[in-house]
């Protein structure tokens, strides 16, 4: 019987996603919205003290393993902004287009070698809410800053994430292939590797 484990996430895309992958080590993921968990205060410094922070708080109001995710945007010439508050850097969590046009605003003028970034993914799996040594896995996809969106795909930044070795924005790449380069594709596969040899 497969061993049941909470993402500390409401995302059906990002639960889908952590399903398949961890099927193959026979945990069945399920949404912290099952539980009616609320969210965590995600009031960490870094992308890894967010994880943690969810995935525990996850734990601790149901009991079981938990997994969870921070992710986002690091541009070289921001000093690493909007780092983990990518979701808000306009100030609305979520607004996708007022934290675009707000990330071309803080780069206008900035010539292309300036323009250099980071998509950031720090995954945390805790076995229990006071759990000593979690597994953590970061993942990191470097690209650059376009000077205009380009493609439909994706959401967030990734209109204006262009990855030169597949000369395309990543809102122009496929489903299947950005999940297979992205840094949330990194992460996951880094963690998978080290559940299997704890298991």
């Amino acid at each position: 019987m497969a061993e049941r484990w909470v993402l500390a996430s409401s995302n059906a895309g990002k639960l889908d996603e952590l399903a398949a992958l961890l099927a193959e080590l026979d945990i069945k993921v399920v949404s912290q919205a099952e539980f009616d968990v609320s969210d965590a205060v995600e009031d960490g410094v870094a992308f890894v003290d967010n994880a943690l922070i969810k995935a525990r708080h996850a734990a601790a109001a149901t009991g079981l393993p938990a997994i969870a995710d921070d992710s986002g945007l690091a541009v070289d010439y921001l000093g690493g902004a909007p780092g983990i508050l990518s979701a808000r850097f306009a100030g609305t969590h979520g607004d996708d287009e007022a934290n675009n046009t707000k990330l071309l605003d803080a780069l206008k003028g900035v010539s292309e070698p300036g323009r250099g970034a980071a998509f950031h993914c720090c995954l945390a799996a805790t076995r229990a809410a006071d759990d000593p040594v979690p597994v953590i896995a970061h993942g990191v996809w470097r690209g650059r800053i376009l000077t205009a969106p380009r493609g439909d795909g994706g959401f967030g930044y990734d209109p204006l994430f262009w990855v030169a070795e597949e000369n395309a924005s990543a809102a122009e790449l496929s489903a299947y292939r950005k999940n297979a380069i992205s840094h949330r594709g990194r992460a996951m596969a880094t963690l998978i590797d080290q559940l299997r040899e704890r298991r």
